[in-house]
């Protein structure tokens, strides 16, 4: 867990990925689709890859991608984000990370 504290630190938006999972790319293109450039980890691409799948997994992620941070704060998995779009709550969200600006 404190890999993944490290990796989310200092950065607005993280976004913990798999290059052929169709969810992360959705999750990717709406968040960058709000103008936010977030920090993405492809955990089959990067060293230790699963490990953090593994200390996403304790965390409760289920499943381990896609993983979205938002100012520091664990958000959850696309249910979680498509939930917060859907409340219209995800734009304020970003805007209060620092992630975009209006």
């Amino acid at each position: 867990m404190e890999m993944v504290t490290r990796m989310v630190a200092d950065r607005p938006v993280v976004i913990f990925s798999r290059t052929a999972c169709c969810m992360s790319h959705t999750i990717k293109t709406l968040i960058s689709g709000f103008g936010a450039n977030p920090t993405v980890y492809e955990l089959d691409e990067v060293p230790y890859g699963g490990q953090i799948e593994r200390a996403l997994q304790q965390m409760g992620c289920k499943p381990s991608v896609p993983v979205v941070f938002i100012g520091h704060q664990f958000i959850g998995g696309p249910n979680q984000v498509m939930s917060l779009q859907g409340k219209n709550q995800l734009v304020p969200l970003l805007i209060r990370a620092g992630a975009i600006w209006l």
